[in-house]
């Protein structure tokens, strides 16, 4: 399965004494490639309707900047780029960072995943990684570490729910959590999601 969707992160990681069948091995590097952009501008590895469609229709995604709701809020979460925003939210008030949140493509010149490894293999399944990132322009290098949670349908294989925590944690505040659902309902009016293989293909996803 994983060579038809061009799953990139085949060589998944594990913790000793934590063993994953082909499914769940599938479904974890398929995370690991829709929240992983390029490393550098000349790779490829980038989120595909193809490897979208292990989700759920009524999957949900959450980190600290997002709470999405179905497949119509989180496709367009991928399809924008999942890149870390901690950095900038730590540098600009709220007001800064909602209008600059979907530039961030450009705000960084390189991503590079430096660990990977799945510490529980049950339902959900929990990957802890850690990620850098170097800001554009003044090389300064950021690295965030984050756990995974992965849960999914056991009877249909599919995703049914992904919360990235990082440094182990989701906001718990009303403030945060309300600019995490506004996220959730503007991106798909402002990105706009391949309606199709061709169209996804010719975009260079696939």
């Amino acid at each position: 399965m994983s060579s038809d969707l061009n799953i990139e992160n085949t060589n998944i990681k594990t913790a000793a004494g934590v063993t994953l069948d082909e499914q769940q091995k599938t479904l974890v590097g398929s995370v690991l490639d829709v929240s992983m952009v390029a490393r550098t501008e000349f790779e490829s590895r980038r989120p595909s309707l193809k490897k979208l469609q292990l989700w759920d229709d009524n999957g949900v995604f959450e980190d600290p900047i997002t709470a999405t709701r179905g497949r119509k809020e989180y496709e367009p979460q991928w399809v924008r780029t999942r890149i870390s925003y901690a950095y900038i939210m730590r540098m600009t008030s709220f007001s800064e960072t909602f209008c600059i949140q979907y530039g961030l493509q450009s705000a960084f010149s390189e991503i590079e995943r430096l660990h990977h490894e799945v510490t529980d293999g049950g339902n959900p399944m929990s990957v802890d990684m850690k990620t850098r990132y170097v800001v554009k322009g003044v090389g300064k290098e950021v690295t965030i570490q984050s756990v995974v949670t992965i849960a999914y349908d056991e009877a249909t294989g599919k995703i049914t729910k992904v919360q990235d925590k990082w440094n182990g944690e989701l906001p718990d505040s009303s403030f945060k959590n309300a600019f995490r659902r506004l996220n959730a309902v503007s991106v798909p009016k402002m990105v706009g999601v391949p309606k199709s293989d061709e169209e996804d293909a010719a975009k260079g996803n696939q």
